[in-house]
């Protein structure tokens, strides 16, 4: 492997792993944050009937995370563009 190459992929993995962070840390928010910390306030208001704490806490974390997903893979695309790695 040459040395530009190692470099690219060195940076590659740096910015891929930071995505990572930030859409683990926002998962969490919704997940933990939403579901759990700031039930109580959520659950002023409602969401087909249901409180909002409660909607976070069984479906809203799982809608959040399949989004995730989505731009994930949105964002992998354009860094494996942006480094020449999209063979």
């Amino acid at each position: 492997m040459t040395d530009d190459k190692q470099k690219r992929a060195k940076a590659y993995w740096k910015e891929n792993i930071k995505y990572l962070a930030i859409l683990l840390a926002i998962w969490f928010v919704v997940s933990y944050g939403c579901g759990i910390l700031f039930r109580e306030e959520l659950n002023q208001f409602r969401l087909g009937g249901f409180k909002l704490g409660f909607w976070f806490a069984q479906q809203g974390s799982i809608y959040v995370f399949v989004i995730l997903i989505f731009v994930y893979v949105r964002l992998m695309n354009k860094l494996d563009k942006k480094y020449g790695f999209d063979e």
